[in-house]
């Protein structure tokens, strides 16, 4: 016999049956509760409301643990392609070589977007928010593929709208960066690997040849790794509950993009990059701002530091603290800004202020530095941010199709007036 709550209401008794999960999680099902009691539940931001049972990402935040289909985030990162680890979140077990090898060709020959969606880059304002054009730019390729608008065809149906989509994303984010530039647009270059590829597409041009560095190809393949999936958060349940409405996969993932632009989402990174821009242009005074992030009674508060979900480390910035290392190393870079950063870090690992409080430097602290050591413009740090959670947004949105979930739709506690009779204009 299952596990039973028990939950007294008015001197009445109702069981509620309890769910463990693989990893030993324990959950209360509420799903009958409004027809047995009258009664709902009120979870500000859902913090205790678990939406559904995935079998994608296990997170732990208290041991600072992340797993993809099982696997540690760690041997992932370190050992894996970003289209190994795709596979694996898509399809739920690792490829084997003629596996990976048939699915990167599958991406390789969708990489190239219809023609007629270069006129709508025309269209936009010259300082259009990349997040808004490639949000737009992804919903649309629906009406350029109708066969995709139903999301219950044929696995086979479904499968290359996939393929499409994790193809052309970087192809289209790379544009949304030279339309940004006035650069002219660079086609696909299949011969590289994906990361490669879209390096290229982003800095290459016309008129020179250009060499993808190796060891900034392996800190954004790190990258996209740790960005893959991270369990239901915002952008992942948008996903979720946007295809629950039987709404096609792009337009569930332009809301996810749309969902992810937020600074207190994907934007945090741009966040860092900004604060830190800011104590630079204040005169570089490092211990001014330190000294207001330990007032309790400033306002200021830094970016890039602690972690909402992980209370003692962030396991992503551990991965990526070496590749932002090495980056740096490598590209001998000196800008007044990613000096303050370093020494921000510094301090943050050693100052027991921090230590005490779990303000530890994550991975948006390290990824903003990456991304603006290898030269890419601050409003696009969410769209890199978007290049890598895709296949977890996929993979959601298609578990929770498999499945057969129901449409999203939460309750509510009306805290408006009661009834009253309408008084017309001439009398109020």
């Amino acid at each position: 016999m299952s596990e039973m709550a028990k939950l007294e209401l008015n001197g009445e008794v109702f069981e509620l049956p309890v769910i463990t999960g693989t990893e030993n999680e324990k959950a209360l099902d509420i799903s009958k509760l409004r027809a047995s009691t009258g009664y709902i539940t009120l979870d500000r931001g859902f913090k205790n409301t678990g939406s559904c049972q995935s079998a994608i990402t296990f997170l732990n935040g208290e041991e600072g643990i992340l797993r993809y289909r099982g696997y540690p985030i760690e041997q992932l990162a370190e050992k894996a392609s970003f289209l190994e680890v795709s596979y694996l979140i898509l399809k739920g077990e690792l490829p084997t070589q003629a596996q990976l090898d048939s699915f990167e060709e599958d991406i390789d020959h969708h990489t190239l977007v219809h023609e007629d969606m270069k006129r709508f880059f025309e269209a936009y304002p010259a300082k259009a928010h990349p997040m808004g054009i490639l949000a737009s730019m992804i919903c649309s390729m629906s009406t350029f593929y109708p066969e995709s608008q139903d999301p219950n065809r044929s696995p086979e149906a479904v499968d290359l709208t996939i393929k499409r989509l994790i193809a052309k994303l970087p192809t289209l984010a790379a544009m949304v960066y030279k339309n940004a530039v006035r650069h002219p647009f660079m086609y696909p270059k299949n011969e590289l690997g994906y990361i490669e590829n879209f390096m290229y597409m982003m800095f290459g041009m016309p008129t020179e040849d250009y060499e993808p560095s190796p060891v900034i190809a392996n800190a954004l393949n790190k990258l996209l790794i740790l960005h893959a999936d991270h369990e239901q958060n915002c952008s992942a349940s948008t996903v979720r509950i946007v295809g629950s409405s039987q709404a096609n996969l792009y337009a569930s993932i332009s809301a996810g993009l749309s969902a992810l632009w937020g600074p207190l989402h994907g934007g945090a990174n741009q966040a860092v990059i900004e604060m830190l821009e800011m104590i630079e242009k204040d005169g570089g005074d490092l211990d001014k701002w330190i000294d207001k992030a330990k007032d309790k009674n400033d306002p200021f508060r830094l970016m890039g530091f602690g972690h909402r979900v992980y209370k003692n480390f962030d396991p992503r910035a551990t991965i990526i603290k070496e590749a932002c290392d090495d980056i740096l190393g490598e590209l001998g870079i000196e800008d007044p800004t990613l000096d303050i950063a370093k020494k921000l870090e510094k301090v943050a690992l050693e100052d027991e202020y921090f230590i005490k409080r779990g303000l530890y430097p994550n991975v948006d602290f390290y990824s903003g530095i990456i991304y603006r050591a290898i030269g890419i413009p601050t409003e696009m740090f969410t769209v890199m941010f978007a290049l890598g959670r895709l296949p977890g947004w996929i993979a959601q949105w298609k578990e929770m199709l498999d499945n057969g979930d129901p449409i999203g739709r939460p309750r509510q506690v009306y805290v408006g007036e009661s009834a009253r009779d309408f008084i017309p204009l001439e009398k109020r």
